[in-house]
């Protein structure tokens, strides 16, 4: 079954070329009201990586969310080719449903060259085979939610989480905007890089403003939060493989006037760190 789920996942991720510079991508019910903006970000590299030579590879995204998508219709992503140097190859992809954008964004590739080398640690946490995976709700619980909040909790997701510090994000309590978890697809996918960034920009989206939820006790969940993302911006440092645990560390330096801000960072398990990530959110307490 999980096998199945990320085939779907990668076949999300592989887009239909229609022209030169545009293509088309399908939409999927993970269970959230809108369009999970993950699966936006996935498919504008996706489509992006379509027109870019092999030998450059992406190094950074930044995207803004204009409009919430419709899981119902599919979506077309026409590509700019802003730019193609020596060194470096820029992209504009605008992401349309409906004649209408739902998000813009630029991305940035290079070819590879060796130069100086830093990085953070890694945090010290517990390995993924030393934490529990996540249990499922159990079934008379899970009827008790709305029919939205149950295909999100009851799916077999393509991709799996392990949280150092686990919360119930029904019931969530206040603590600092820290978070720790481990990720990867569900099953082994193939070996092309491109396949590899995809899926992490997908799966990057996950948890991200949710950390700036963490000190004021409160969740996607709660039904007088409205929650967005707003932007999201995602640079790749060191190669990776989507199929192998990687750590994503999140905090949340500030919330205020109904935005927050969260940063993460992902490391490999030898403690590479292959990526880092911020996101500024909606979250906004209804009256």
């Amino acid at each position: 079954m999980k096998e199945a789920h990320v085939s779907e996942l990668v076949d999300l991720l592989e887009l239909e070329r229609l022209e030169d510079n545009l293509f088309r991508g399908q939409s999927r019910d993970i269970g959230t009201q809108f369009v999970f903006g993950g699966q936006v970000l996935g498919q504008a590299l996706a489509a992006a990586q379509q027109t870019v030579d092999a030998s450059r590879t992406a190094h950074s995204l930044h995207a803004y969310f204009l409009r919430a998508g419709d899981i119902e219709a599919p979506i077309v992503y026409s590509v700019e080719r802003t730019r193609d140097g020596g060194t470096f190859s820029s992209r504009r992809v605008v992401a349309i449903q409906h004649g209408q954008p739902i998000l813009n964004s630029s991305i940035s590739f290079q070819i590879e060259e060796k130069g100086f080398e830093h990085q953070s640690s890694m945090p010290d946490v517990p390995m993924p085979e030393d934490i529990e995976p996540m249990q499922p709700l159990p079934p008379e619980q899970l009827a008790k939610l709305p029919e939205k909040i149950q295909r999100w909790l009851g799916v077999d997701a393509p991709i799996e989480f392990r949280h150092v510090w686990p919360q119930d994000k029904l019931k969530p309590v206040k603590r600092p905007p820290i978070q720790h978890i481990w990720f990867r697809t569900a099953a082994p996918v193939g070996d092309a890089p491109g396949l590899h960034r995809a899926l992490l920009a997908y799966a990057s989206d996950f948890n991200l403003i949710g950390t700036a939820t963490l000190p004021h006790g409160i969740s996607y969940y709660t039904h007088n939060v409205q929650m967005a993302s707003l932007d999201h911006a995602l640079w790749f440092h060191r190669p990776f493989r989507a199929d192998e645990w990687l750590l994503y560390s999140f905090d949340s330096p500030t919330a205020q006037g109904a935005r927050g801000l969260a940063r993460g960072q992902i490391f490999s398990r030898d403690g590479q760190l292959v990526a880092s990530t911020a996101q500024e959110g909606l979250i906004r307490l209804r009256e």
